[in-house]
C-alpha cells in the first residue's frame, strides 16, 4: 500500500487562526506529541511573521528531531533567508514557499502577470535549495486557477528543483469530484511529477476539507496538509484525526495508509483544546465526547451484543480512555502514576507531585474522580508559564438584583495583596479586583464556561481569551466553582502576558548590547 505524507500545520495555520495563539513553550509542548503522533512533518511557523514565530521554529527544530521540521515564506528573498535561519538546527529541515496563482490574487493582490509569477516561483523554489535539500512550492489558491496556468507554474517549480508541490484550495471552494480532477490533470501532465510528491492542503468554508483532501489522494496525491481538531483560518482546515481514520477504517479500498499512531489522536486533540481555549465540539467527528456515546435504544441494544453494530472503530483505537481504575481521596501516587501513564500521560516526579497535590485537593471534593478530571488536572501541572501571581484567597458576594462584591488576594514574590472591587457580575468584578492590583489592566475577549465532568460535584472549566497592549493570551483554569476557576484563568492570562512582556523586553535589550 502506499503511505500517505501526513503534513500537520497545526502550529502555523491552525495557531494564525483568530483565538488559537499559543506561546513558545506551549507550541513546543504540543510538537512533541505531534512527534508521539508520529506525523511525518510538523509546520512549525512562520519565520518572518515575527519574534516569537522565528523562536518557536528554532527551538522546535532543535528539540524534535524524528518528523520533518518545515517553515513556511512567501516568495522573496527576505522570507526565505529567514525560515533558513530559523531551520539551521533542524535534522531534516523543509523550506515550504508559496505564491497566488489565481487570477484574482494575481489582479488584486500580486498586481503582477502570470509570467512574473512564474519568475517569483521559480527564483523561490531555486533561492530555498541553496539552503535545504527539500524544498515545497504551494500554488496559493490553486483551488480558483486556471488549470492550464496552474500546471505551468507548477512544472516551473518541479523544474527549479521543488521535492514538494501543494496544490491548496485556500477557499474551501471545490468540490470533491473537480478537486480529485486537478490533482489527476497536474499527475498526468506536468513534465518530471513523477518524481516529486503532490500535496492536498484544503479549507473547510463549505466543509468539503476531508472529502476534497481524500479525492485528491484518492487521485495521487501523496501528501495531505491537515490540523489537529480541523482549526485554521475562517472555518478551518482538513482535520488530521479525520483524515487519519478514514485511510485506517477504509484502507482495503482506498489501498493507502499513514504512519499515524490512532491511539495518540485523542490525547492530541485534548492538548490542542486545552491550549488555546477552544473546547472540541460534542459531535465532533472521532475524537468529539458523543463520537462513541449512544443513546438511542435500539443503537444501545446492538452496541451491547456487538459493539461493530454501530461502531466502526472502537473508543480505544483512537486512545479514548476507558476506566478500569477508580480514583478517590484514598488513592496514592503509585496508582494515579498508573492512570496517567493508560492516559499516554508521561510525567516527570516534578510534574507528578504537582499533580498529586491538584489531585487530593479535587479529591476531598470529590467521591470519584474521572478521566476528564486528570485530564484537566495534569494540564494544571505542566501549567508552562511562571506564576508571576498566585491566588491566596477569593470570596464573592452577590446576587441577582444586587451589585456583585469580589475580594481577592494575591501574592507575588513572597509579598501578598488585596483588593475589594465591585462590578456587574462575578466575571466583571474579578477582573476589576486583579487589574488594580496588578496594575497590568486587560480586557476580556471572550469567556466560555463548561462542566468536564457529571453530578454535583462536578468540575467545571474556564476558558477566556484576554487582551493586553493589543495582544491575546488564553486563560484556563479548572475547578467545582465556576466562579474560582474563571479568577484563576484571568490570572493565568495576566501571567502569560507578563511573562511574554519580560521576554520581550530581555530580548531587546540583548539586540541592542550586540549592536
Amino acid at each position: 500500500m502506499d503511505e500517505i505524507i501526513i503534513f500537520d500545520t497545526t502550529l502555523r495555520d491552525g495557531e494564525q487562526s483568530p483565538g488559537n495563539s499559543m506561546n513558545l513553550e506551549e507550541k513546543l509542548h504540543l510538537a512533541r506529541q505531534l512527534e508521539r503522533l508520529n506525523v511525518n512533518v510538523i509546520e512549525a511557523g512562520f519565520p518572518i511573521a515575527s519574534e516569537e514565530d522565528f523562536a518557536a521554529v528554532r527551538k522546535i527544530s532543535e528539540e524534535v528531531r524524528r518528523p520533518i521540521i518545515a517553515g513556511l515564506s512567501r516568495a522573496c528573498d527576505a522570507d526565505i533567508e529567514r525560515a533558513a535561519r530559523a531551520l539551521e538546527g533542524a535534522a531534516r529541515p523543509r523550506i515550504h514557499t508559496f505564491v497566488a496563482t489565481s487570477d484574482v490574487h494575481l489582479r488584486h493582490k500580486l498586481r503582477k502577470s502570470r509570467d512574473e509569477v512564474v519568475e517569483m516561483a521559480v527564483h523561490a523554489v531555486e533561492k530555498a535549495r541553496r539552503y535545504v535539500d527539500d524544498v515545497e512550492f504551494s500554488a496559493e489558491d490553486a483551488g480558483r486557477s486556471d488549470l492550464d496556468y496552474l500546471c505551468q507554474v507548477v512544472a516551473a517549480a518541479v523544474a527549479a528543483g521543488a521535492r514538494t508541490v501543494n496544490i491548496p484550495d485556500t477557499v474551501g471552494y471545490c468540490l470533491p469530484e473537480e478537486f480529485g480532477a486537478k490533482i489527476r490533470r497536474i499527475r498526468d501532465t506536468v513534465p518530471g511529477i513523477e518524481g516529486v510528491v503532490i500535496s492536498t492542503h484544503c479549507h473547510n468554508d463549505l466543509g468539503l476539507a476531508v472529502a476534497n483532501s481524500l479525492a485528491g489522494v484518492q487521485n495521487g496525491a501523496r501528501q495531505v496538509e491537515c490540523t489537529i481538531n480541523g482549526i485554521g483560518e475562517r472555518a478551518g482546515n482538513a482535520a488530521l484525526e479525520e483524515i487519519a481514520m478514514a485511510i485506517y477504517v477504509r484502507q482495503r479500498q482506498l489501498q493507502l495508509t499513514t504512519s499515524i499512531n490512532p491511539r495518540e489522536i485523542y490525547r492530541a486533540s485534548q492538548l490542542l483544546a486545552n491550549i488555546t481555549g477552544k473546547p472540541v465540539q460534542a459531535n465532533k467527528a472521532v475524537v468529539g465526547k458523543n463520537a462513541f456515546a449512544h443513546e438511542a435504544g435500539i443503537h444501545q441494544d446492538g452496541v451491547l451484543k456487538e459493539a461493530s453494530t454501530y461502531e466502526i472503530m472502537t473508543p480505544e483505537t483512537v486512545g479514548v480512555p476507558q476506566r478500569d481504575l477508580i480514583l478517590g481521596k484514598h488513592s496514592g501516587r503509585h496508582a494515579l502514576a498508573h492512570r496517567y501513564q493508560q492516559l499516554g500521560c508521561e510525567l516527570t516526579k516534578e510534574q507528578l507531585d504537582k499533580a498529586y497535590v491538584i489531585f487530593t485537593k479535587l479529591a476531598d471534593k470529590k467521591k470519584v474522580i474521572y478521566d476528564e478530571d486528570l485530564i484537566v488536572i495534569v494540564h494544571d501541572a505542566l501549567r508552562m508559564v511562571p506564576e508571576a501571581y498566585s491566588l491566596k484567597h477569593f470570596q464573592i458576594v452577590g446576587g441577582p438584583n444586587a451589585t456583585t462584591t469580589v475580594a481577592i488576594t494575591l501574592e507575588r514574590e513572597g509579598r501578598r495583596y488585596s483588593e475589594l472591587a465591585l462590578g456587574d457580575g462575578s466575571v466583571d468584578a474579578t477582573v476589576a479586583a486583579v487589574d488594580n492590583i496588578t496594575g497590568y489592566p486587560g480586557r476580556i475577549l471572550d469567556y466560555t464556561a463548561r462542566a468536564v465532568t457529571h453530578g454535583r460535584e462536578a468540575v467545571g472549566e474556564v476558558f477566556l481569551h484576554a487582551e493586553f497592549e493589543g495582544k491575546s493570551f488564553v486563560g484556563k483554569a479548572a475547578s467545582t466553582d465556576l466562579n474560582l476557576a474563571g479568577a484563576r484563568a484571568y490570572i493565568n492570562a495576566v501571567n502569560k502576558a507578563l511573562w511574554e512582556k519580560q521576554r520581550f523586553q530581555q530580548q531587546s535589550s540583548k539586540q541592542a548590547a550586540s549592536r
